[in-house]
């Protein structure tokens, strides 16, 4: 039995290694056989990592022209190896200060400090950023870069800003108070004296002088610049904002309140001389008549004679022509009185427009020029922080209007 089993055995182990045999041979010839991993080659290397780029992390101080802040920049360590750092300007909404080079630089602790400057070549850039000024304060973006090349990443962004101080609230204010002290004085003065009026005391108490134009052009031109010159000096720390047409602007003005004011003079002087000459001339025929009125009464309580009828005769030729003359002079005065200028006033554009004959054309021309010129003055100064800068037509243009408000000056009967 145990050698049946053996047998058994030995048959099936046979069988198996005759049916395996070829499927384990074709199996390991298939696979072909792994090869192994080349180490590296000394030539090969890592890829590096990008350096980090700066960025503006901090702020402190007063942004504020003429002023010093600080701003703190990561990475400016690194970015300085291959950049110059000296270079680097502020961007404030994204527009450099171009010429505005740190005052101090710690590359160690990424610190920039800045002094605010308006210099020739960034000057327009802070136009734009002061001008138009609707409150003392506006918020902007700020950064620093090359001042050729563009802005680093920033956090004070448009979600974030940074608060710009277009005007000092200290400075303001005074500059405030002085600019209104200065116009409630000249108001008053206009109201109550003959500052802006025609010379002279007035007709009766209570009353006021007639408004001069050539005076209320130039007290008109004298606060507008005053108060401009102010303004530009309080924004951007510059005195030196007159110009050479202002200065024109200004003589012109002031040319025709004082050629007015001769006109006038000479006028009221040779009306004054006038008068003087009438009634003195009135005085003496008056004279005259009661002299020959005498002689005639008492020719006319004598005897009659010949001789006396002549003499008569002449004294009463003499009497009529007198007369005659006194009337003369006194029409005379009378029309040198009807010229006089009025002596009290009718209302400041009534007065300033209007002569004895009423509205004129050359006092409004004078007029309308001085008003729109005005208007662009403020506009110019408000929108651009300087004075105007008027051209020779324009100058031109108002002295014309000037020359022909003097010439009509010299008819005109005010």
């Amino acid at each position: 039995m145990q050698i049946l089993n053996a047998t058994r055995l030995a048959l099936v182990a046979g069988f198996l290694v005759i049916n395996l045999t070829p499927v384990l041979a074709q199996g390991t010839s298939d696979q072909p056989s792994p090869s192994p991993t080349p180490p590296p080659t000394a030539t090969q290397s890592p890829t590096p990592a990008a350096d980090p780029e700066p960025r503006v992390v901090r702020f402190l101080g007063n942004l504020e022209l003429d002023d010093i802040f600080e701003v703190n920049v990561e990475n400016l360590e690194k970015w300085a190896d291959t950049n110059d750092a000296s270079k680097l300007v502020p961007y404030i909404n994204g527009r450099a200060i171009k010429g505005n080079y740190p005052e101090e630089i710690h590359l160690a602790r990424g610190r920039v400090i800045y002094h605010l400057e308006i210099t020739p070549e960034n000057k327009e850039v802070w136009t734009d950023l002061l001008g138009a000024p609707d409150h003392i304060r506006r918020p902007v973006t700020l950064s620093v870069g090359l001042e050729n090349g563009s802005a680093f990443d920033s956090v004070y962004v448009q979600e974030n800003p940074v608060t710009l101080t277009v005007i000092s609230p200290v400075y303001g204010v005074v500059a405030l108070v002085v600019i209104f002290v200065t116009l409630a004085l000249l108001i008053r003065l206009v109201r109550k004296t003959n500052i802006i009026r025609e010379p002279g005391p007035p007709s009766s108490p209570g009353k006021h002088r007639p408004y001069n134009l050539g005076r209320a052009q130039m007290a008109f031109w004298f606060f507008l610049i005053y108060a401009s010159y102010i303004t530009i000096w309080l924004i951007t720390d510059a005195l030196d904002t007159i110009t050479a047409s202002l200065l024109a602007l200004m003589g012109i003005s002031a040319g025709t309140a004082l050629g007015e004011a001769l006109i006038d003079t000479g006028k009221e002087t040779t009306k004054t001389n006038q008068l003087q000459d009438l009634t003195a001339e009135k005085l003496a025929v008056e004279q005259s008549v009661s002299e020959a009125q005498v002689q005639v009464d008492a020719l006319n309580a004598a005897p009659v004679a010949a001789t006396d009828q002549m003499t008569r005769d002449t004294l009463n030729r003499q009497l009529i022509d007198n007369r005659t003359r006194i009337g003369q002079i006194d029409q005379q005065l009378r029309t040198l009185s009807g010229q006089q200028a009025p002596t009290v006033s009718s209302g400041f554009l009534r007065d300033i427009l209007a002569d004895a004959s009423g509205y004129s054309f050359h006092r409004f021309q004078i007029f309308a020029w001085t008003l729109v010129l005005g208007i662009i003055f403020l506009s110019t100064v408000y929108n651009n922080l300087t004075m105007p800068e008027f051209s020779p037509t324009l100058l031109g243009l108002m002295g014309l209007s000037a020359g022909t408000y003097i010439g009509f000056k010299f008819p005109e009967q005010k």
